[in-house]
């Protein structure tokens, strides 16, 4: 049995890596806006490195991975098998990304156009296919560090898969170093260290699932009747994964037709992924393998105090993110992106989709709580039908307010369809019985955190009138910044101690366990 405040360690865990992950990808955008600002170069790399990413998501963290967990759960429980169920999924998993990398090499302009259809006819359009030819097998070596990753986490060791993104950023952040000195091509540079920072993060995971003793096998795919069984439950959820990348992809259509909004989209999603991976990431990553064992045990109340402390866990951080990227949205993106290519108009522009991405921001991170509920019961169908709904909603939105509010509809689409995802989401698991109530603790702390966050966000607003010179200033904005952003925390730590949703014993009982 596992206890709450354990659970919480492993969102620690994940979490505390995720931020480590996340702090390098600010540095390594940071260092793009600079070098490439929202230019050619620029937006052709974002284009060919979104292309792996969102079939990694499509073919294994947002669908394969799903359906895997739980069967690996199951087995490994019973200790029946499950070495060769692994390799099993390991060795379909594989040939299935070696034949989508061979086909992407022929038909990568008719990938490029799905993907960016306003850039056909210029520079941008003939970049963006050369750097996807040599960015594209970067998806074989994620998606096998995801498989590797839910073997982990299944095991609970949280560790080497919440660090393996670490080295992605790393190495995009020396390959821009040494492009600069060496006087290379900077896009043809980083697409090759995306290339060889996939192989990285697959050979960590890979010897630390070694490391546990666990033997994984290449072998010719089979159609077995456990990866039948998979195939069955992993359809729907790639399917839904299928319609999430289709809701990317409307958002990037729309960008690639308006110039520079591409990068400015990427910006500031980039931003908003910072709280949403630190959170988010590390409720899914843990939420769906302890959820599958509950299961297994028929232990109800087990499963409630998980769900209950994992909604609690995320709105805690969510919340208090959200309001700050709706208040703050300016000064957070010209203190950190404004400097070389990266102007004052890039700044404003992106900083208005930041703070449309904010307020969907709590959405974005209760579906990593909620689809667990699903998946773990091996319910892949019902998060596909409501995915429908909101892809629907989300493509609706995009293409009608593009033409009264530009490049912003995407945001605008992407926000409200998660919403809406959410509603549905709740609105289904209202039968999954005991395990879906909401206890007596977070019907008490969720209006303090509320409370706390609208606090703490009328103090960064008026903190943010103080030092609004400082902000524009060059010598001082990142003193200035981090004393806003240094602001904003004091003041909430000191609000949800003041209204008792965490105290100093919980904080002092926590560290000693």
């Amino acid at each position: 049995m596992i206890k709450s405040r354990k659970m919480i360690k492993y969102f620690l865990t994940v979490s505390g890596w995720t931020l480590i992950s996340r702090i390098a990808g600010l540095i390594r955008d940071l260092m793009m806006a600079a070098y490439l600002g929202t230019g050619v170069i620029a937006e052709a790399f974002q284009a060919a490195f979104s292309l792996p990413n969102l079939f990694r998501r499509f073919f294994a963290e947002g669908a394969f991975n799903l359906a895997f967990v739980p069967l690996y759960t199951k087995k490994l429980a019973s200790q029946k098998d499950h070495e060769e169920f692994a390799s099993q999924a390991l060795s379909t998993l594989a040939g299935l990304l070696i034949l989508l990398t061979l086909i992407s090499q022929l038909f990568m302009p008719y990938f490029i156009y799905a993907m960016a259809s306003g850039f056909a006819g210029n520079e941008r359009f003939d970049l963006a296919v050369e750097l996807s030819r040599i960015i594209f097998p970067y998806v074989i070596f994620i998606s096998i560090t995801a498989l590797f990753s839910g073997i982990l986490n299944s095991h609970r060791h949280f560790m080497a898969a919440a660090a393996a993104p670490v080295l992605l950023n790393i190495i995009l952040i020396l390959s821009m170093v040494l492009a600069a000195k060496m006087n290379w091509n900077i896009g043809i540079t980083l697409s090759w260290g995306a290339f060889l920072a996939g192989i990285s993060q697959m050979g960590l995971v890979y010897f630390a699932v070694r490391s546990l003793g666990i033997k994984l096998t290449l072998q010719l795919p089979k159609l077995t009747p456990d990866i039948k069984k998979l195939f069955i439950l992993a359809v729907p959820a790639i399917l839904t994964g299928g319609v999430v990348q289709i809701n990317l992809l409307v958002g990037r259509q729309v960008a690639s037709y308006f110039e520079g909004a591409f990068a400015w989209l990427y910006y500031a999603d980039r931003l908003y992924q910072l709280p949403l991976g630190v959170v988010g990431i590390a409720i899914g990553i843990v939420l769906l393998p302890e959820l599958s064992r509950t299961l297994i045990n028929k232990n109800i109340n087990e499963g409630q105090n998980a769900f209950n402390r994992a909604l609690e866990f995320s709105l805690l951080l969510t919340i208090p993110s959200a309001i700050a990227l709706i208040i703050i949205p300016v000064s957070l993106i010209s203190v950190l992106f404004e400097r070389g290519m990266f102007t004052k108009t890039d700044s404003i522009s992106t900083a208005h989709a930041l703070a449309i991405y904010g307020l969907g921001l709590p959405a974005f991170v209760l579906q990593k709580v909620l689809q667990p509920l699903y998946f773990a019961r091996e319910d892949t169908k019902s998060p596909f039908r409501f995915a429908i709904f909101a892809m629907i909603l989300n493509v609706s939105l995009a293409i009608i307010l593009s033409f009264y509010f530009g490049f912003l509809s995407a945001a605008i689409g992407t926000t409200v369809s998660s919403w809406a995802m959410i509603f549905l989401l709740w609105s289904g698991c209202r039968g999954m019985g005991q395990a879906t109530k909401i206890d007596f603790r977070l019907k008490k702390n969720l209006p303090l955190i509320i409370a706390s966050s609208i606090l703490m966000g009328i103090i960064i607003y008026l903190v943010q009138l103080i030092l609004i010179n400082n902000l524009n200033a060059p010598n001082i904005r990142y003193f200035s910044l981090f004393i806003l952003i240094f602001s904003g925390i004091i003041s909430y730590i000191f609000f949800i101690n003041l209204f008792g949703v965490i105290s100093k014993k919980d904080i002092r009982k926590f560290i000693k366990k």
